[in-house]
């Protein structure tokens, strides 16, 4: 039956493109040898990518994949306790982006996750945090408004501590800490994952759990609902810390850590997500002996993943060396095909391993970033990393992937989505949009081209990257059954895409990103349909306005933007409930 469906699919593709292309193609050049004649003399022939028209459908009879709905998720680094960020979250706007993006999940880890200490201590002797100052109650939230001189002054802080992070010492997350966090998560509508401390460990290498014990225990008393996790890429511990956990203990962590959670009633039914481990290198067996020895324990996985301007690496200490001196400095980087291809290599591997040993459960791609070690100043958060990242969200979808985790919504690096002044930046705004357009079922995309002169369709595909879902039942503006497409083109010209198919002929929603300003892709700001995108107030977003396209109408995509196109009232099968 599945055949038979997809032939006749196949078939009404195939006849959709024939009644496109008879009609308005002249049969002299309309063969299979589809001669190509020169531009009379005078005439400026026009270049190869001009010529080419790419024909779009969309299989609206049932989904590929469906994804959770908190697929676009969101990662605080635990470097803001350190630097004292972590007292600005009370923000009215850093609230009000967050809440942007919600649902999602918020997961509170990295790298310096295994350097925290929980202390059950409220710590008076500290200097109250700005945190601390004029908070508002709002719907039981405790929000603030920051002067600028204060977020100067801090802002100053945070510069002169990186040193001191760099040296990964010890920090200690104190009750108040942990009040401030599960505010911001709980007041934004993100569920918070709380990452623990894995290097704390008995004489026999053991998991020591009297830390974590003490903050179950108060997150209970508070009826703190956090999900949990254990350590961070431990198969990077070897380099980090000289020491190694192997795949056997530290399934029996993980297991202890369940009973701890069951030990405390108010999480005795806790969520319990990992193991977060990195890219298996093309010798190693730490990732197929690790997923074998968590079969019984584990909900999800883990798999952090970040880019370099060569290829994409998991975040391993020892890979990711090339962006640390700063070498890296061309937007084409951050363009290359080659960059965006390996991501579906790298998943496909551990989804194998994962549907191998342990059937069923899903896998995260979590501490996502475009760049490496904190990103690369003016370029890893503006909006030539948007390709990157929308690329991402489009092969993780269409991949399975069941939740993608950014790393980091605030504060960290360079490869953030809000900066230091609480500004929004490109990619929080490709964020926005998705959240606010793309559901959870993914829809298989069929592309063709019709060039006057045969050339590799790879040459179009390559650069022209094209998704599809339903449209997100939580925007009230599109009626159930509408589909949403997104679109990049890395070409340096425009492109052209007829709808075909089942998309003939209907009205489209326009949402084009391009960058605002005249830096070009280095713009730190974006523009949406031509109206630049930027905060009214702190509590305003402003109006995404679409460009309505006329039933037929050819979609043009100008070179090097991002595009997300709602084709209304489809009433598609797939999309109805």
């Amino acid at each position: 039956m599945p055949n038979a469906l997809t032939h006749a699919y196949s078939s009404l593709w195939i006849a959709s493109l024939a009644s496109l292309v008879v009609p308005t193609v002249p049969s002299s050049s309309y063969s299979s040898s589809a001669v190509y004649h020169r531009a009379p003399v005078g005439v400026k022939r026009p270049g190869f990518m001009e010529r080419t028209l790419v024909l779009l459908d969309v299989n609206a009879r049932s989904p590929i994949r469906v994804l959770n709905d908190n697929f676009l998720s969101l990662q605080l680094d635990p470097s803001i306790i350190k630097d004292g960020w972590l007292d600005f979250l009370s923000s009215k706007r850093l609230v009000t982006l967050a809440r942007g993006l919600s649902p999602a999940y918020l997961r509170f880890g990295g790298k310096r996750t295994d350097f925290l200490h929980f202390n059950n201590q409220k710590n008076l002797a500290k200097f109250r945090g700005p945190g601390d100052i004029a908070l508002d109650n709002q719907n039981g939230c405790k929000v603030a408004n920051h002067p600028d001189i204060m977020l100067e002054l801090q802002r100053e802080k945070a510069a002169s501590t990186q040193l001191v992070l760099l040296k990964e010492q010890l920090s200690n997350i104190y009750t108040r800490s942990l009040d401030k966090l599960y505010n911001f998560a709980d007041c934004t509508g993100l569920h918070l994952v709380l990452g623990l401390n894995a290097l704390q460990r008995n004489p026999d290498n053991s998991w020591n759990t009297s830390s974590t014990l003490s903050l179950l225990k108060y997150g209970a008393g508070k009826k703190y609902s956090i999900s949990w996790e254990l350590g961070n890429e431990p198969n990077a511990y070897r380099s980090m810390v000289g020491r190694a956990i192997n795949s056997t203990q530290w399934a029996q962590d993980y297991a202890k850590l369940r009973t701890l959670l069951q030990s405390v009633r108010y999480y005795h039914k806790a969520h319990l997500y990992g193991p977060n481990v990195g890219r298996p290198r093309k010798n190693a067996l730490h990732i197929p002996s690790l997923v074998i020895h968590f079969a019984l324990f584990v909900v999800f996985c883990f798999i952090d993943y970040c880019y370099t301007a060569q290829f994409i690496y998991t975040c391993m200490h020892f890979s990711c060396s090339y962006f640390m001196d700063g070498r890296v400095k061309k937007v084409e980087d951050f363009l290359k095909t080659r960059l965006m291809d390996t991501l579906t290599e790298q998943i496909n591997k551990v989804i194998q391993v994962v549907k191998a040993h342990t059937s069923g459960k899903k896998v995260w791609l979590g501490g996502l970033g475009p760049a490496w070690t904190g990103g690369i100043n003016n370029l890893s958060h503006t909006y030539a990393a948007g390709f990157l990242w929308i690329n991402t969200l489009g092969v993780a979808a269409v991949q399975g992937i069941d939740v993608v985790l950014r790393h980091s919504f605030f504060d960290y690096g360079y490869t953030h989505l809000v900066d230091q002044n609480f500004n929004p930046l490109p990619d929080y705004w490709v964020s926005l949009i998705f959240k606010r357009l793309v559901g959870p079922k993914v829809l298989d995309v069929r592309v063709a081209g019709l060039q006057r002169k045969p050339q590799p369709m790879r040459v179009i595909r390559d650069k022209l990257r094209i998704y599809a879902h339903c449209t997100s039942f939580s925007n009230h503006n599109y009626a159930r059954g509408s589909i949403t497409i997104y679109i990049i083109n890395l070409h340096r010209s425009r492109k052209k895409i007829k709808l075909a198919g089942t998309l003939r002929n209907k009205t489209v929603h326009q949402y084009l990103l391009q960058p605002y300003g005249t830096e070009g892709l280095r713009a730190k700001q974006v523009q949406l349909n031509g109206e630049k995108l930027v905060m009214l107030d702190n509590e305003t977003f402003p109006e995404l306005k679409p460009k309505t396209l006329r039933p037929g109408r050819t979609i043009t995509m100008p070179p090097l933007t991002i595009g997300f196109y709602v084709v209304k009232n489809m009433n598609a099968y797939a999309c109805r409930r």
